[in-house]
């Protein structure tokens, strides 16, 4: 019998993009080995209902870490950073993972994953220099380090390049490596590595959430609702997409009749936003839901949704939506650079567009809207891309590397 273990920074049911790609990574396993043993390890930094008995695994712990900065640390981080272009800050915190998952059994284990949360993979980190990492496939979700990151604005210092220096020494240790497809050749080719960095896309599982809460979901007003539910980040313009619906609004009274678009944002100032588009009271700019009413606003009310990728030149992330929305089965329309992950899965030019061309994004929402208007039959904007077969397939040739 097959026996996985999967130590995990990040199953948060709301919040966290990264929570939802890590518990449907879970349901994803099991349904590609029903008869397989799963074993997680829940390195998390602070307590959280992540209601986990959904998750289909077979044993669970749960550890909450003390990543308090002890004072001598942060005091001498001040000067020892400066000299050595390391924090011993970071070092502390590794150190905690790193305590952790040296006391975790994994011999018995047939295929072990170590995948990592948010930008600081502080769970890959603090394996470093450990036994089990030899045979650990590390999941990268997010580029490392930030200078990396598409539209990040970090400076490239010394701290930097010493952090590209201190992940190159885990990859080098690491059994494999695996991410979405441009992240994977970008960091490949970042850390030198001398094996491969494997292909994975992130997938979604309506089956390990709660998704019964409706109860501050917006109600629709017209005909066909425009969607976009997310964060302002890494170069994701919004405003570009905005005054596209604007001018369509205004050009024909079709739409400013019969068509919303509902935002539901964070990372951005929303007073100044909504008083940007005042004018066009057809534009709702609100805060963020939770998962259920979020999932339900873009899966039962909105006809139309929106994906931001990273920006302005090019996105080598899969944003975590993009599974989710591929199973809602609805038109989406992906503000893309020239480069990013979606343009190499979306085919169908009509559900993509150029982030920095206005009248492009305006024409192909315009063409959206009244197709809409007429058919409400599912689309397939990503193909089989998300299928379970496909998971199924790209994870089996990844443990058999």
């Amino acid at each position: 019998m097959t026996k996985f273990l999967i130590v995990e920074q990040d199953l948060r049911i709301s919040g966290t993009s990264q929570g939802i790609i890590s518990r449907s990574f879970l349901a994803k396993l099991r349904i590609a080995y029903p008869n397989a043993v799963i074993d997680v390890v829940y390195l998390k930094s602070q307590p959280s209902d992540d209601q986990l008995h959904f998750l289909p695994v077979d044993s669970i712990q749960t550890h909450i870490l003390n990543l308090k900065i002890p004072f001598f640390t942060k005091w001498a981080n001040k000067l020892y950073w400066r000299i050595f272009n390391v924090s011993l800050v970071a070092k502390h915190i590794h150190s905690v993972y790193g305590n952790y998952i040296s006391k975790i059994d994994y011999q018995k284990h047939d295929h072990i994953f170590i995948r990592s949360a948010g930008l600081d993979c502080e769970t890959i980190l603090g394996s470093k220099d450990l036994p089990i990492l030899k045979r650990a496939i590390i999941t990268f979700n997010e580029p490392y380090p930030t200078f990396w990151c598409t539209g990040s604005e970090t400076a490239l210092t010394n701290l930097e390049l010493f952090k590209v220096k201190e992940m190159y020494s885990v990859v080098s240790q690491s059994k494999s490596c695996m991410a979405t497809q441009l992240l994977a050749e970008d960091m490949g080719y970042l850390y030198g590595s001398r094996k491969k960095f494997h292909i994975i896309p992130h997938h979604y599982s309506d089956t390990v959430f709660d998704l019964s809460d409706t109860s501050k979901v917006l109600q629709k007003n017209k005909k066909i609702t425009i969607s976009y539910h997310g964060a302002i980040q890494f170069g994701r313009n919004i405003e570009i997409l905005l005054d596209a619906y604007q001018e369509l609004v205004k050009s024909n009274p079709v739409y400013k009749e019969d068509s919303e678009f509902v935002l539901r944002l964070k990372g951005i100032d929303l007073k100044k936003l909504a008083a940007k588009y005042a004018e066009t009271p057809n534009i709702v700019v609100l805060d963020t839901l939770n998962f259920s009413n979020s999932c339900y606003e873009q899966q039962h009310i909105a006809d139309i949704n929106i994906i931001l990728e990273n920006g302005p030149i090019y996105c080598n992330i899969l944003v975590g939506k993009a599974p989710f929305l591929a199973a809602t089965e609805k038109p989406v329309l992906s503000i893309s650079p020239e480069r990013s992950e979606l343009r190499n899965i979306i085919t169908d030019q009509q559900f993509i567009a150029d982030s920095g061309n206005k009248e492009e994004i305006k024409q192909k929402l315009e063409n959206l809207i009244k197709k809409r208007l007429t058919s409400n039959e599912p689309v397939h904007p990503f193909g089989d891309y998300f299928s379970d077969d496909n998971f199924a397939k790209t994870l089996n040739t990844i443990l058999s590397d």
